[in-house]
C-alpha cells in the first residue's frame, strides 16, 4: 500500500542529485535516444525493410552457432575476394533490445569496398547480465579466430565496429587478439550513468560490473580505431564519444578519424555505412593502418 508518507520518500529521492549535477528524472532523459528522432516508430519500420532487402539481395549464412545459447548466433556476408578484410558489427539497443536482422542494411557500404560483413548476435538483458554479454563476445571472437580460414576471414584484417551498445561492445572486445582495428558508433563507454537510470531497470549492473565493463576506465594503447558521433545526438551520448577520444589520443593511441556528424542522429548516423558514406570511406581508410 503507497501511503502520502511513501510517496512523498519516493519523490524526494527522484528529485536528488544522482549524477553530474541531474537528478534521476533529469538522467532518465538524458539517455533516451527516441527523443531525438521525430518519428522514431517509422523510422525503425524502414530500417528492418532496407535490412530485409538486403538479405534478398546479397549472398549470406544467416544464424551460424558460436555458442549453446539461442541467441549466440552470427551472420556471415562474404566478399568473396582472396584476402578480403572483415567487418563485424554489433547492434545496439542498451543491451536490451533489438536483432542483429534489424540491421542488416548497414552490410552494403562494406560489402561494396570489398569486405566480409558478419553481424553478431547477443543474448540480451534481463535474460543475459552485462558480464555473459561481454563473455559472449568473446566467445564468438574466438570462435571466428579458431574457424577464420574456413569462413574466409583473413587475420589482421579484423575490425570490430558497433553502434550505441554495440559502441560499448566494441571497446570491451578491441584487445581481444583476433581484433585489428576498432570502429565505435555511439559508444557507452562509462556505465556509472546507466546504472542511475531507467536502463538499469533490466540491466541489474553490479558495482563490479560497472567497474570492469566501463571501457574509459580501462583506456591503454591499443588497435587503430576511428570514432564517430552524430551531431545531433543527446549531449550525454556526444560526451561518452568526445572524452573516449580525448582519452586515446592522450595515451598516443592512434585514431584515424574522430567525427561529430552533424547532420545525424543517434540513428541516422547508420546510413553513413552505405556505398558512399563517410564511415564507409573512414572504414576503408582505418584498413591502411
Amino acid at each position: 500500500m503507497i501511503t502520502e508518507a511513501t510517496a512523498i520518500k519516493s519523490q524526494k529521492e527522484d528529485d536528488m542529485i544522482v549524477y553530474r549535477g541531474m537528478d534521476k528524472a533529469t538522467l532518465d532523459l538524458a539517455y533516451d535516444c527516441t527523443l531525438t528522432v521525430p518519428d522514431f516508430g517509422n523510422d525503425y519500420v524502414a530500417m528492418k525493410q532496407r535490412s530485409a532487402e538486403v538479405y534478398q539481395k546479397y549472398e549470406h549464412k544467416a544464424n551460424l552457432s558460436y555458442a549453446p545459447n539461442k541467441r549466440n548466433t552470427f551472420d556471415l556476408f562474404p566478399s568473396n575476394q582472396a584476402g578480403a578484410p572483415t567487418y563485424i558489427f554489433i547492434h545496439g539497443g542498451y543491451w536490451q533490445g533489438c536483432e542483429k536482422e534489424d540491421f542488416a542494411y548497414i552490410a552494403e557500404g562494406p560489402l561494396s569496398k570489398g569486405f566480409n560483413v558478419i553481424l553478431f548476435e547477443y543474448t540480451i538483458a534481463p535474460e543475459g547480465t552485462m558480464s555473459q554479454i561481454v563473455t559472449e563476445l568473446y566467445q564468438c571472437l574466438d570462435y571466428l579466430s579458431s574457424n577464420a580460414a574456413a569462413l574466409g576471414l583473413t587475420k589482421g584484417k579484423i575490425c570490430l565496429s558497433g553502434h550505441s551498445a554495440g559502441g560499448h561492445l566494441t571497446l570491451m572486445g578491441k584487445d581481444h587478439s583476433f581484433v585489428s582495428h576498432a570502429f565505435p558508433l555511439s559508444a557507452l563507454v562509462e556505465l556509472e550513468p546507466i546504472s542511475l537510470c531507467f536502463l538499469n531497470d533490466k540491466l541489474s549492473l553490479t558495482p563490479e560490473e560497472i567497474i570492469l565493463h566501463s571501457p574509459i576506465r580501462h583506456t591503454r594503447v591499443g588497435v587503430p580505431m576511428a570514432i564517430y558521433v552524430g551531431g545531433y545526438e543527446l549531449a550525454e551520448l556526444i560526451r561518452h564519444s568526445e572524452e573516449y577520444y580525448m582519452r586515446m589520443k592522450a595515451l598516443g593511441n592512434t585514431v584515424t578519424a574522430y567525427s561529430r556528424c552533424k547532420q545525424h542522429n543517434h540513428f541516422s548516423l547508420l546510413d553513413e555505412l552505405s556505398p558512399e558514406g563517410d564511415i564507409t570511406k573512414d572504414l576503408v581508410e582505418l584498413m591502411k593502418q
